[in-house]
């Protein structure tokens, strides 16, 4: 079982909200849905620069856009606060479950080596693999990460269940990869089974979702190899 790493598990948005605010005031929250608009460009523009780049790029054109004064230093600085990043507060509980029901778990993130190094070290217990957008040399929703770790693990497609909030950078690509994936929806946008034929609202449900899988033998144990 994989796992998207940043709004999945651990709080990006709350993070860029808070690390914002003293750049753009009252204007953040406005800053915050450029910000998106323009990452998500800048990664399809320059898909071998670095995270840390697309980050100040994005944020300087983003501000840019509205007319709100960031300097290209302090849209540098930005990943200087990375270590801030929370847990969801119930994500420990929901990788505990999973891993007592017999999974191995993954993590394929969107971002370089060392700031998922910071990150990783906020788990209670390290992930078997991981896959990073530095090692790949490219963002999801481009399809490298499930490449790179079909080729480490040697997982069957059919046996493998990917688990991300964001249609757009998970559970749309890993369902074209041919995957099982899981649509961990908690901010509730809802939408058709496009997506994915399996959705649900909180981390509480996606042990749940995974043996309602298992009976109906969409996928099965272990998920590698």
């Amino acid at each position: 079982m994989t796992f998207d790493c940043f709004g999945t598990l651990v709080d990006w948005h709350g993070w860029l909200g808070a690390a914002l605010r003293p750049l753009a005031g009252d204007r953040a929250p406005d800053l915050h849905r450029a910000y998106v608009v323009h990452e998500r460009r800048v990664e399809r523009e320059q898909p071998l620069r670095s995270y840390k780049d697309v980050l100040a790029t994005a944020l300087v054109r983003a501000a840019d856009s509205l007319g709100i004064p960031v300097s290209v230093s302090d849209a540098r600085a930005l990943p200087e606060g990375w270590s801030s990043m929370r847990l969801f507060s119930d994500v420990e509980a929901m990788l505990a479950e999973l891993r007592l029901n017999g999974w191995q778990i993954g993590v394929l993130a969107n971002c370089d080596d060392d700031l998922f190094e910071v990150t990783h070290r906020a788990f209670t217990r390290p992930f078997d693999v991981f896959v990073t957008s530095e090692r790949v040399r490219a963002f999801k929703p481009e399809r490298w990460h499930f490449r790179a770790f079909e080729l480490i693990t040697g997982v069957a497609r059919h046996d493998w269940v990917h688990v991300g909030s964001s249609a757009y950078r998970d559970v749309g690509p890993a369902r074209a990869f041919g995957l099982t994936p899981l649509w961990l929806d908690c901010r509730e946008r809802g939408g058709s089974g496009r997506f994915s034929s399996v959705r649900v609202a909180s981390r509480a449900d996606v042990s749940r979702a995974i043996d309602a899988l298992l009976e109906r033998d969409e996928v099965r144990l272990p998920a590698l190899q």
